[in-house]
């Protein structure tokens, strides 16, 4: 198996006890740097972290998904050889075969980044409200729709050096992935989509996002489009 030492996975993790020791273990058979950004946990995901083998930053309260990624970048991109950059998933849901996939198009190609899109083949599989929102946000969005993106909103991304350099989330909660389609915008990154495969278990469903935190998404959206953006 090649080791992939230029590479690093960055997990935001927030209350994952029962999947994130797991999750990260099998990633790591692949991707010997891990960093698992403890956003605040009450529970005990913090040992099963260290047991895993990943290396551990921990945020003494709550901050977000957007404020943990940022960390974890700025962690990954600290460490000699970093060359690699990836956001993954703690539930779970996000699959090794897709981040070598994605990795490898974004060493053969002229690219920056490369966003994960479960928009391809059959959808049938994504829950109707997910569908919904997700492709909402999109026709709300002229800029995602510019960029060719149909999956703004997936959290599986594989970036380079120059992105992880630039990156600078400043929105904490949900609303970073538009704030990272804004730079990927704004800062001419190259972008292309690669389709994914999301594993929705119990689990994740049970984790998943809230019809409020998806309401706020698309007024999010809405706000953004009528100020031009």
């Amino acid at each position: 198996m090649t080791d992939w030492p230029d590479v690093w996975l960055i997990i935001p993790v927030y209350n994952e006890g029962p999947v994130i020791g797991e999750v990260v273990k099998a990633a790591r058979q692949t991707f010997p740097n891990i960093v698992c950004v403890d956003d605040g946990s009450r529970d005990d995901s913090a040992a099963h972290i260290r047991a895993a083998g990943a290396h551990l930053v921990q945020h003494p309260v709550n901050l977000g998904q957007g404020a943990a990624i940022q960390t974890g970048v700025q962690y990954a991109r600290s460490q000699p050889g970093a060359s690699y950059f990836v956001t993954f998933d703690a539930d779970g849901q996000h699959q090794v075969e897709d981040v070598l996939a994605m990795l490898e198009r974004l060493r053969a190609e002229d690219v920056d980044i490369v966003v994960g899109t479960r928009f391809h083949g059959d959808t049938t599989h994504i829950p109707w409200l997910k569908r919904v929102i997700l492709k909402t946000v999109v026709m709300l969005s002229p800029r995602t729709r510019r960029l060719g993106l149909t999956d703004a909103h997936n959290g599986l991304r594989v970036f380079n050096r120059t992105v992880a350099e630039q990156m600078n989330i400043t929105l904490n909660g949900m609303s970073h992935a538009s704030e990272i389609v804004e730079m990927i915008d704004r800062r001419k990154w190259r972008v292309i989509e690669e389709p994914v495969t999301i594993l929705y278990t119990e689990y994740s469903m049970s984790k998943g996002q809230s019809v409020i935190n998806g309401v706020n998404i698309v007024f999010d959206t809405m706000l953004k489009s009528r100020a031009g953006h």
